[in-house]
């Protein structure tokens, strides 16, 4: 029997190097919001069951308005504030996922991190995620480096060049069991209240990152597209131009239809 998954969709951050007076999330993208791929994404999902969306305290009517209203998307149940920091942000969606505003509350199910800068995510990625979720508890989308990637030391000098076959550019969706998520998020949390003034802060860059320093527990890695990027700059918009020019002249196929083909 299918557990209840939640998507968690990031759409708090300021842009800050799209060198826009608008909001990242909030730019126009072949004629829609950027934001709207990926609620898309999860609306049309047979994977996702409901969404919290994350976004800045300021944005949530603008958000419930000419966002969820003006194109008609259901399966967002919550619409939380986000925090200072990415982590912040998701603890606050994930606490919000244990109340009674949700449509079902999701406590024993999984949980699809994914930030809303990456417009691209696909059905087959999901269930990709899905499957090995059930079998790992933990995993996210990620691709084989291309680049031979440098270490570097504290003065810009090369210390180390890291065996290439090994390394992956991780992504979102970051699934993990709810309760398995919750739990890491809620140890850092009261590790950041308990952490003395002057003490060293770590950065969780990502959700994979909170599990394994929290919980010590492994991470699947779950091999995706390149074209699943993350817009940050401006040039990144150009790309995305590019790719939703290419899947409009060749639309995905779904899932099924790629199973019948290998079958065939």
């Amino acid at each position: 029997m299918k557990k209840r998954c939640t998507a968690v969709v990031l759409a708090a951050g300021s842009g800050s190097r799209m060198k826009s007076s608008t909001a990242k999330q909030f730019m126009l993208l072949d004629g829609k919001p950027l934001i709207w791929y990926s609620l898309h994404a999860v609306e049309q999902s047979r994977v996702i069951d409901d969404c919290v969306l994350v976004t800045g305290a300021e944005d949530i009517p603008y958000v419930r308005r000419e966002i969820l209203g003006k194109y008609n998307l259901r399966k967002v149940s919550l619409v939380v504030a986000g925090g200072r920091e990415r982590s912040e942000s998701v603890y606050n969606a994930l606490c919000a996922m244990a109340t009674e505003g949700m449509k079902a509350p999701n406590g024993d199910g999984y949980v699809f991190i994914h930030d809303g800068a990456r417009p691209f995510v696909t059905e087959a990625l999901l269930e990709s995620l899905y499957e090995q979720v059930c079998r790992y508890r933990a995993c996210v989308a990620a691709v084989p480096v291309k680049d031979t990637i440098k270490i570097a030391d504290e003065s810009g000098f090369v210390a180390q060049t890291p065996e290439r076959k090994r390394l992956w550019a991780v992504q979102t969706p970051q699934v993990f069991e709810t309760a398995l998520i919750t739990e890491a998020y809620c140890r850092l949390f009261e590790a950041s209240q308990g952490r003395q003034k002057g003490e060293e802060h770590i950065p969780m860059t990502d959700d994979a990152m909170v599990l394994e320093n929290m919980l010590k527990v492994p991470v699947k890695l779950v091999e995706s597209s390149y074209e699943n990027i993350k817009i940050t700059t401006p040039e990144d918009i150009r790309t995305a131009e590019g790719i939703c020019a290419e899947r409009a002249e060749k639309p995905e196929k779904k899932a099924g239809d790629k199973a019948a083909e290998k079958s065939a």
